[in-house]
């Protein structure tokens, strides 16, 4: 007998609030897995993760889950909280989907990401991390530099603005970031090919085909980057001209970028799925951006794009992720 499978979302912001059209991407992935659980057979209950715990310990008792997806992305639109849903989860004894909540911890501080990667010897641009201080010592990084907040995720706080070539406007554009994000990530701009490297499994996960992201249709008085109107803002020129394609790579290529990944993936101890973001510079040269232990998983996202190119469907996705959780004990 099928037992109920929990779908744990945090709830999206009202619309027209700053940000809103990332919040509101969550309750689609929502949607789609449910449908692909119910055509499965499984029953479904949805229930959204806040600060008031009391509620979602009783909804979750009065559910009898089996399993849960746990597809929080924040909690009350606060990404430091990413995690805790995870942590809750497994005091509870409640198996469930994606990432533990310490990968989940680890992965969304930019600045820690990046020593852990150095610490590793895996390259990754280099940075520094601005907490409000009045002067920043950028001699050891070569410009353009891109700023990001140290914990959003969703390209929040990314844009064409973000990107510096002048240093002499670093710290008056720092201290504007700062002001709206908190703690900023400055890190060298590297000009190259990007890709995001999607992983599926657990010790030993399985590479899936890399997707490109094709900047080909750019004006050239923009950066090549994928930021906040890239993925969100349809009526944009980065949205219409950021494509992603997955292109044939030569085997020697795809070998590396697919050894990093397979590295961050265990290194900062991700489960069942995540994506690993790189550029490829000028020179051949892999550099790690990002480690996503929670990636996006509307169908119409990079993660089940490469689950599609890989031969499998969406729902069969699903149904892996179900088997994942079956197969461990917490």
């Amino acid at each position: 007998m099928k037992k109920t499978i929990g779908l744990i979302h945090n709830e999206p912001i009202p619309e027209g609030q700053a940000n809103w059209e990332s919040s509101a991407d969550v309750m689609a992935q929502v949607e789609a897995i449910e449908t692909s659980l119910i055509e499965l057979g499984h029953t479904t209950v949805r229930i959204p993760f806040t600060r008031d715990l009391g509620r979602f310990v009783r909804e979750t008792e009065e559910a009898g889950m089996s399993m849960a997806f746990n597809l929080c992305e924040s909690v009350d639109d606060n990404p430091q909280f990413v995690a805790h849903p995870a942590a809750v989860l497994e005091l509870l004894n409640i198996r469930f989907t994606g990432s533990p909540a310490a990968a989940l911890m680890s992965t969304t501080d930019k600045h820690l990401v990046k020593l852990a990667l150095r610490a590793a010897g895996l390259n990754t641009p280099e940075s520094l991390l601005y907490s409000g201080e009045d002067q920043v010592n950028s001699s050891h990084m070569q410009f353009p530099v891109i700023l990001k907040p140290q914990f959003q995720d969703a390209s929040i706080g990314i844009d064409q603005e973000s990107v510096i070539s002048d240093p002499s406007r670093l710290i008056q554009t720092l201290r504007e970031f700062y002001a709206v994000y908190g703690p900023i990530i400055a890190e060298e701009y590297i000009d190259g090919r990007e890709f995001n490297i999607s992983l599926i499994g657990t010790d030993h996960p399985e590479v899936l085909p890399a997707a490109e992201i094709d900047f080909s249709g750019y004006p050239d008085n923009l950066f090549k980057i994928v930021g906040y109107r890239a993925k969100w803002e349809p009526e944009s020129i980065e949205y219409q001209e950021s494509r992603r394609g997955f292109p044939t790579l030569p085997d020697k290529v795809f070998a590396e970028m697919a050894k990093v990944s397979a590295h961050c993936y265990q290194l900062f101890g991700l489960r069942d799925y995540g994506r690993v973001d790189l550029r490829l510079n000028q020179n051949g040269k892999v550099y790690v951006l990002e480690i996503n232990a929670n990636p996006c998983l509307s169908p119409d996202a990079g993660f089940p794009a490469a689950i599609q190119q890989s031969g499998l469907n969406y729902t069969a996705m699903v149904e892996k992720f179900v088997a994942f959780v079956k197969a461990r004990s917490i």
